[in-house]
C-alpha cells in the first residue's frame, strides 16, 4: 500500500481511538451530596437493652464517583460530629462532649471506601473505612436501594441510596456506659442523595441499575 494510502488509514484509526477514549471518559461521573437530603443517623444501646437511643447528623459533604457501565465507583464523605442531633439539648451536649464524639478534638468523622457488588449497573456494598473519634477502622456499608433519575429542575442526573452497617463503638475509643451493661453495637443507616456535578454536566453512567 502506498504512503499516500496509509496515512488516510492512520488517521482515522487515531480518530476511532480519541471516539472510543472519549465514550469511555463519558460513563464516569462524579456527583456532589446533596447535604439537604443526606443525613446519616445512628441507634445506640441505653442500658443493656432497656431502651433505644436514635440519634442523626444534620451536615454531610463529600462526592461519590461512578460508572455503572464498568460497575466502579468511589465515596468520599465527611460529617460534622458536632452536628449530632439526638432531638433533646442535653443528649446533644453529651455527645459532643469528651463523653462520647469529643468534638473539641475530633471535628469530623470520614468514610472512604469504592462501590462494589453491582448487579445492571447497581452498587450492592461500599468496600471502605470510618474514621472516627481519631481511630480508622475497616467498615462494609451494604446498600439496600439504589436509584438515579434525571433532576427535573437541575436538568442532570440525581443519585440516592439508603446504606447500612454495624460497628462496635469501644473499637473506636468511644466505651461511655460500657462498665453499666451499655451495648456497644451501632447500627449505622445513611440515606443519600447526590447530583452530578457542574464539571461532568452532560454526563452520566451509561448504564442503567435495574432498580
Amino acid at each position: 500500500m502506498s504512503l499516500s494510502r496509509r496515512i488516510p488509514h492512520a488517521l482515522a484509526g487515531a480518530l476511532l481511538l480519541l471516539l472510543a477514549s472519549g465514550a469511555a471518559h463519558a460513563a464516569a461521573a462524579t456527583y456532589v451530596i446533596d447535604p439537604m437530603h443526606t443525613y446519616p443517623s445512628f441507634e445506640a444501646d441505653h442500658f443493656g437493652g432497656l431502651s433505644t437511643w436514635r440519634g442523626k447528623f444534620d451536615r454531610t459533604s463529600g462526592k461519590v464517583t461512578l460508572d455503572k457501565a464498568a460497575g466502579t465507583g468511589s465515596v468520599d464523605i465527611t460529617v460534622d460530629a458536632a452536628s449530632v442531633d439526638f432531638g433533646l439539648d442535653a443528649m446533644n451536649e453529651k455527645a459532643r462532649s469528651n463523653e462520647l464524639f469529643d468534638v473539641a478534638r475530633y471535628p469530623t468523622a470520614t468514610y472512604r471506601g469504592t462501590l462494589a457488588g453491582f448487579v445492571n449497573g447497581a452498587p450492592t456494598k461500599v468496600k471502605g473505612s470510618l474514621t472516627l473519634h481519631g481511630v480508622t477502622r475497616p467498615l462494609e456499608l451494604a446498600i439496600k436501594s439504589f436509584k438515579c433519575v434525571p433532576h427535573p429542575l437541575y436538568k442532570r442526573e440525581l443519585c440516592g441510596a439508603d446504606a447500612y452497617a454495624t460497628f462496635k463503638r469501644d473499637d473506636f475509643g468511644i466505651s461511655a456506659g460500657k462498665d453499666y451493661g451499655f451495648n456497644m453495637d451501632v447500627v449505622l443507616r445513611i440515606q443519600v442523595e447526590a447530583l452530578v456535578d457542574d464539571g461532568s454536566a452532560g454526563k452520566v453512567a451509561l448504564a442503567a441499575p435495574n432498580h
